[in-house]
């Protein structure tokens, strides 16, 4: 019994960042992809490709060159309409994941973009309502958070026993995909010293632990919360570690992970219908076209979309 080839597409990015850079050096190394069949979504004169990836035909296939390391209006509707045909793709069943390269917020907006990030424009355009959200994995560590993009002073008021459970599901049901049959996690509390028995905040008890027991009660099982100045202490620690961590807000996990391997992180659009994947650093204007750039977190962002692709699935 062998895994099938995993269909990906695999969409550049922003055109005027190193997104271009970080493909070609994937499709450069032939035996990296020998598992996959490649569906590319690019520009043609940013890319030499070869004969056994599959090109994808769109408008922005011929699009003239953009500016190095500048956002604005025209490279941010050239991303919009490359994630638009990934996702067409994955939808048609023409592939199994997309895996994007860096993106531009500030161009995406400039675009027309209005949701927060690009997962909630993801799940707008798959008309999407249940649950999702942002994972970030580095090798064998996995976070999920309950609130994203947001400002810091809005965290507490937007947490909730019910948004709790729903991120430890997503981070179970997404390592699970990616083949790990018993995900360990742990949950991270809000406050400094976990609250310190309601001197500095209750939220852990009103309703970090709530969400816990509700999970577990949905089947869900995950362990806290832990104070978060030492849950990652915890989860590194092997064999007694955790394979993912939630985290109540964008940084209490984002500063650790990018501590732990900033040229190596993913991250994942948990939740959705399809495996969507992208490194978990920006577009690097400053850097571009100067040969600087480090494919390393692309090419897991790839390896994970593979192994997300082809879960569960055999010939």
């Amino acid at each position: 019994m062998t895994l099938p080839k995993a269909r990906i597409a695999i969409f550049c990015g922003d055109p005027a960042g190193i997104g271009p850079e970080l493909v070609q050096r994937l499709l450069d190394d032939p035996k990296r992809y020998e598992h996959a069949h490649i569906h590319l979504i690019g520009q043609q004169v940013a890319l030499k490709v070869p004969a056994s990836v599959t090109v994808h035909t769109w408008d922005g296939l011929l699009a003239p060159p953009f500016d190095p390391g500048e956002a604005g209006a025209s490279n941010g509707c050239y991303m919009l309409e490359g994630l638009r045909q990934g996702l067409a793709l994955a939808q048609e069943g023409a592939v199994d994941a997309l895996c994007f390269a860096p993106l531009n917020k500030a161009a995406l907006r400039a675009a027309g973009m209005h949701q927060e990030d690009e997962l909630r424009w993801f799940a707008d355009f798959l008309n999407f309502k249940a649950s999702c959200g942002e994972l970030n994995v580095l090798e064998n560590l996995w976070t999920a958070r309950v609130t994203s993009h947001v400002a810091l002073r809005e965290v507490s008021s937007l947490l909730s026993p019910q948004k709790v459970a729903a991120a430890i599901t997503m981070i179970i049901d997404s390592l699970k995909r990616a083949g790990l049959e018993q995900p360990r996690i742990a949950v991270c509390g809000l406050n400094p010293h976990n609250g310190d028995n309601g001197n500095y905040g209750d939220e852990e008890a009103r309703l970090i632990e709530p969400g816990i027991e509700l999970a577990r009660a949905n089947g869900y099982t995950a362990e806290g919360p832990f104070p978060a100045d030492t849950a990652f202490v915890r989860a590194i620690r092997k064999p007694d570690g955790y394979d993912g961590v939630v985290t109540m807000y964008h940084d209490q996990g984002q500063i650790a992970m990018k501590l732990l391997g900033f040229e190596r992180g993913v991250t994942v659009h948990g939740g959705l219908p399809y495996p969507i994947t992208t490194p978990a650093h920006g577009t690097a204007y400053d850097i571009v076209g100067e040969g600087k750039a480090n494919p390393q977190a692309f090419f897991n962002a790839f390896d994970l979309a593979c192994r997300m692709a082809v879960s569960g699935k055999t010939i």
